[in-house]
């Protein structure tokens, strides 16, 4: 198959061009068009059964070959994040139904139906070597270096908790992700990987010096501590997390249900 030019700029009326993709980049150019249709998937422009533009008017918007877009298109159908119907279009597919990872999906979409908004004091992202109990968790060798996020939430201007989260290499990551996006949202947004099921711990712990300043509370006083590894549709670790809350000003409950026999 004869590779595709460099991306060229259209020329036609209101078009956009991409500086982002280029025909020596190592990734090849279906895999860059399927990295920009992922951020266009999850635009308010497409939600809601809109249809996603056509192949041809995509293939100009992006300075590709109509084949480029279509093993884009292809390979998000394939995930089952597009739908396409003949005679119809393309539609980006609803999120699937929550599973075990539930109203933790989102925090503050949670804290907002209980018409609390959520403020943020602290957005840390780095890498670090992976300590032990995060490389057992992650499935990969102690010392890898992994992304290390640090976050402390709360509202009123009261400190709630501090989650650090660390992510697997497989995703790639960087520290110029927008975190301040839903979590969930911005890792399938930038990698395709969909968070489907998670394992928690529940645990009490005292306040560190380090937690104490970082949540307004004293050395020692009781927090609870939520360790969860969170899973994508393949049952491959994406990320472990260890959220400290600040038990006198947040409750978490559990909903338990029956399964039939």
């Amino acid at each position: 198959m004869t590779p595709d030019p460099a991306p060229r700029r259209s020329s036609r009326s209101g078009s956009r061009s991409f500086p982002g993709l280029t025909a020596v980049d190592s990734v090849p150019l279906h895999a860059q068009i399927e990295r920009e249709l992922r951020r266009m998937m999850v635009l308010p422009e497409f939600q809601n059964g809109a249809l996603f533009p056509d192949e041809l008017t995509l293939a100009n918007r992006f300075g590709v070959s109509r084949g480029t877009v279509r093993v884009a298109l292809t390979r998000l159908v394939n995930q089952r994040l597009l739908e396409r119907k003949p005679g119809v279009g393309t539609r980006v597919l609803p999120a699937p139904a929550e599973s075990s990872i539930g109203e933790w999906r989102s925090f503050s979409r949670e804290m907002a139906r209980r018409n609390i908004t959520v403020e943020s004091y602290l957005l840390d992202a780095r890498r670090f070597a992976a300590p032990d109990r995060v490389a057992q968790a992650l499935q990969i060798a102690p010392g890898t270096e992994v992304l290390r996020l640090d976050r402390v939430r709360g509202w009123e201007k009261r400190p709630v908790l501090h989650s650090r989260s660390w992510f697997h290499p497989r995703l790639r990551l960087t520290e110029a992700a927008d975190f301040s996006r839903p979590l969930y949202e911005l890792i399938q947004a930038e990698t395709g990987s969909v968070a489907e099921s998670a394992r928690e711990e529940l645990s009490a712990v005292r306040a560190s010096a380090a937690l104490g300043r970082h949540l307004k509370v004293p050395a020692g006083e009781p927090l609870l501590l939520r360790c969860h590894t969170v899973f994508d549709t393949g049952k491959r670790p994406m990320e472990f997390a260890e959220v400290h809350y600040v038990s006198a000003r947040f409750t978490l409950t559990l909903d338990l249900k029956r399964e039939a026999p």
